[in-house]
């Protein structure tokens, strides 16, 4: 999975030249760090989506094909009744 860097010390930086003063600065980089970090987690990756499409694709076929055959069947029953 690809990591995504956060450069604390230049957010908190560009905070101070903007008139944050340094400690809210600080403060306000930790936390946004924090929470990239923790939500970023939380992301997958393209391959694995491909691969749960995959799989989901083959679960609808198998079931899909089921429907298929057993509705055949119900129509040549009654057929054979009728």
């Amino acid at each position: 999975m690809t990591t995504i860097t956060f450069d604390t010390l230049k957010f908190a930086n560009t905070l101070k030249a903007a008139g944050v003063p340094s400690a809210q600065a600080e403060a306000e980089a930790v936390a946004l760090s924090e929470v990239l970090e923790v939500n970023l987690k939380d992301l997958v990756s393209k391959e694995y989506m491909h691969h749960e499409m995959r799989d989901l694709e083959q679960r609808l076929i198998i079931k899909l094909g089921t429907l298929m055959a057993l509705s055949i069947g119900i129509v040549a029953a009654l057929v054979k009744l009728l």
